[in-house]
């Protein structure tokens, strides 16, 4: 049977959830909670079980591993092999906020949160609740609070409607300001990489490192230019942005 704390109701209802909450991922138990984002259902990262469970919760594969959020740059620090040359900057930038960062995990990591072909998703929300629960739990292996394929959760209710009894606590942190999951950026190669478009814009990214937007927009945008020449030089009429699409080979 799952468990609800309004953790914006009282302060006595908030630190009896955070030590229930904390005490079911120690046991190998879901819960869920809220970010900054959107709501999110967690396990202990280190426990293979629970992340089993996690990705069984929502519906997915171990193809889609979850993302690690941590309570602090030290934690995160712990779990990659290097931070690399843009890491540092976009934490000190960003975090704790809605940037998911890819790194290459550190060798030493006894954990299994699924086919992560040696990467580490990460990110520290910008939530007292999530960061006061991390704090005593350690990173959390978090994925958004739906199941797969149905629309992320802005509410504890959104959540439990969809999670029912998979999850042990569900934290009540009021309903999310937006439904735009964190950005996620790829730090693995020698330029950042976007690989999801999310609550901060790759302009924002861009005016502390450089970023390659994503292939389908990268290649969208040289669909529009081509259409922009073919406009241009009165020819082609007959194309639309679908045709074009196709021949820069989307």
């Amino acid at each position: 049977m799952s468990a609800r704390y309004d953790c914006a109701d009282t302060q006595q209802q908030r630190d009896e959830g955070l030590a229930a909450a904390a005490t079911a991922v120690q046991e190998g138990e879901l819960v869920v909670l809220p970010t900054d984002t959107v709501y999110g259902i967690g396990a202990d990262a280190f426990n293979a079980k629970a992340v089993n469970a996690l990705l069984a919760a929502k519906g997915r594969g171990r193809n889609m591993p979850p993302s690690v959020l941590v309570g602090s740059v030290a934690a995160a620090t712990a779990l990659t092999e290097s931070l690399g040359a843009f890491g540092q900057d976009l934490i000190d930038e960003f975090w704790p906020g809605p940037l998911t960062l890819v790194f290459r995990s550190s060798p030493t990591l006894m954990w299994d949160l699924g086919d992560t072909l040696g990467t580490v998703a990460v990110r520290m929300p910008l939530h007292p609740v999530a960061l006061d629960l991390l704090r005593r739990t350690g990173p959390m292996a978090v994925s958004s609070a739906n199941r797969h394929s149905l629309p992320a959760a802005t509410t504890v209710d959104e959540a439990q409607n969809q999670l029912g009894d998979a999850v042990m606590i569900y934290l009540d942190g009021g309903s999310c300001a937006d439904n735009a999951p964190s950005t996620i950026l790829d730090l693995t190669g020698t330029v950042p990489k976007l690989l999801r478009a999310g609550a901060l814009s790759i302009d924002e990214l861009r005016k502390v490192v450089p970023v390659h937007p994503r292939v389908a927009e990268r290649r969208r945008e040289q669909a529009r230019r081509l259409w922009g020449e073919i406009r241009t030089r009165r020819v082609g009429t007959a194309y639309n942005l679908g045709e074009l699409q196709q021949r820069v080979c989307l």
